[in-house]
Formats: structure tokens, C-alpha cells, sequence
């Protein structure tokens, strides 16, 4: 019986700890855009691991970064805050051109076309995971498609939530 309990002692704080190897982020963009203005990141994410949800975001780019949903009311088109997202297992989710993407809000920095910066997925069960968003001309529609995603896990110290 002590056997049984000493293992699973063992095994919990592994079981505690997150999975970032499960989340990969890829295909990560943004347009260039005016410091003190708005700017946005779109970018696809991959779950190969159990069920998760997209709980926040962070950037050194921007005083603020909230995940949003541009949708269509009566032909209008307009954006809303979304607390969470939901990452099914085994699914992939695209935050693209009018649907969910990431809004940065009060840009610190003029974001030039050809520059990068770091984004921090934060998941509710993998943790935090940093990705580089590259900058695309203003207006662009697509990001980068040649070898340029990049998919770089950072599991957060102590693992888990945050």
C-alpha cells in the first residue's frame, strides 16, 4: 500500500504539469502598423493533445492584447472581446482575417513590414507558448507562406495553469 501511494506521489506533480508539446502554434503574422495605434496577430493553432481553451495573451509590442471575433450583424461587420477559446483535441484553429484573431491595443512600437516580435499564448491546461509573429505589409491578407512559421514551445515555469 505504501508501494501505491509513494508512486502516485511521484507521478502527481508530473501529472500537474501542462503539455505544451500538445499545442503548436504556426503560420504566426501581423500587419504593420503605427505605434500608439491598433495592430493585430493571426496565427493557427494545432492541439494534438486533450481538449484545451486559449485563455490570454501577452506581447512586449503592445500595452494590451485581447483575443477577438469580427462578425457579421445585419451585414455589419463589427468585433467582440472573447474571454476564452476552445481548442478541441486532435483540431486545428486558424485566427484569421475576419474571424478570431488578436488584437494588440496601444502599440509601443511602430511594427515595420519585415520586423518580428515574441506572442505568449497562455492555455488553460498547456500552459504558456511563445511564438514570433512577423510583420506583413499593411493590409496584407495572408501571412507568410514559405518556411517562415515558426512553432516554439515555452512550457511556463512550474508548468500547468498559470
Amino acid at each position: 500500500m505504501h508501494r501505491i501511494l509513494a508512486t502516485l506521489l511521484l507521478l502527481l506533480p508530473t501529472a500537474a504539469l501542462g503539455d505544451s508539446s500538445a499545442i503548436k502554434v504556426e503560420q504566426v503574422w501581423s500587419r504593420a502598423a503605427i505605434a500608439g495605434h491598433e495592430g493585430v496577430v493571426y496565427l493557427t493553432i494545432i492541439n494534438a493533445g486533450p481538449a484545451d481553451s486559449l485563455t490570454g495573451i501577452s506581447t512586449p509590442v503592445a500595452a494590451m492584447a485581447e483575443l477577438h471575433r469580427s462578425i457579421n450583424e445585419n451585414g455589419v461587420m463589427k468585433m467582440r472581446g472573447v474571454p476564452s477559446l476552445a481548442i478541441e483535441p486532435g483540431k486545428t484553429v486558424s485566427l484569421s482575417p475576419n474571424g478570431y484573431h488578436i488584437m494588440l491595443m496601444n502599440l509601443k512600437q511602430t511594427l515595420k513590414q519585415g520586423d518580428s516580435f515574441p506572442v505568449t499564448l497562455t492555455f488553460e491546461k498547456a500552459g504558456q507558448v511563445t511564438a514570433t509573429a512577423s510583420v506583413e505589409k499593411a493590409g496584407a491578407t495572408s501571412g507568410p507562406t514559405s518556411g517562415m512559421s515558426e512553432h516554439m514551445n515555452m512550457p511556463m515555469s512550474g508548468g500547468g495553469k498559470p
